[in-house]
């Protein structure tokens, strides 16, 4: 009697894990943003008035514009730019660095990511979760791969003189991205000052300063 419990929980653990994200029960679900309907995801669009070009986006070859503070410019394409992503779990994007610039410490909350490096020279690097906080970097070159783990903090900076490009793809339609930067010193309304410098071990002022830049 107990086998058979215990084989009865086991199964019932294997059906909540598949059911956290299930694979599509369907050929597409083509992502219908006019839907007033609020789910987990996006609304699937009749599929009787579905088009090629729900699958279809064009703009990957033209470079981003980099003329910003750090540099670069991300094209996403998500389920936001491309509806026929809907319920496939994967995007992509393409990120562009003018000479120097960077992709700064950021984290997707619902992908991991895989990068190719197009043109350039650019270092890539992640930092393991509490309590090592360890820093695992590696250079790359034109035609390198490198993975970033879901969740956790990781850069990017081109080492070159001239112009960068890399293509991600991510393991969700929905990736999200929080820039480390922004989420602590632009938070809306602002993170309590006493707060961020007890945090960072900084006087009050410079945190001030800091969220002032934003």
């Amino acid at each position: 009697m107990s086998r058979v419990l215990i084989f009865g929980l086991m199964l019932a653990t294997c059906s909540i894990a598949l059911a956290s994200d299930p694979s599509p029960l369907q050929d597409f679900c083509v992502a219908d943003p006019n839907s007033p309907v609020l789910v987990n995801g996006v609304v699937c669009k009749d599929a009787k008035l579905v088009q090629a070009d729900d699958f279809y986006f064009r703009g990957l070859h033209q470079m981003g514009n980099t003329s910003n503070d750090v540099g670069s410019n991300v094209t996403a394409v998500d389920v936001s730019e491309l509806p026929g992503l809907n319920t496939l779990g994967i995007s992509m994007a393409r990120i562009d660095f003018a000479p120097m610039g960077i992709n700064p410490p950021h984290t997707h909350p619902r992908a991991t990511e895989i990068l190719t490096i197009i043109e350039g020279r650019i270092l890539v690097g992640f930092v393991t979760s509490n309590p090592e906080n360890r820093l695992i970097t590696k250079v790359l070159e034109k035609g390198d791969v490198f993975v970033f783990p879901q969740g956790l903090i990781h850069f990017q900076k081109n080492l070159g003189h001239g112009y960068a490009i890399a293509i991600a793809g991510l393991s969700s339609q929905n990736p999200g991205v929080i820039t480390i930067a922004n989420a602590v010193f632009e938070s809306n309304p602002n993170i309590a000052g006493d707060i961020l410098a007890k945090a960072f071990q900084v006087d009050i002022n410079v945190v001030y300063q800091i969220q002032s830049k934003f």
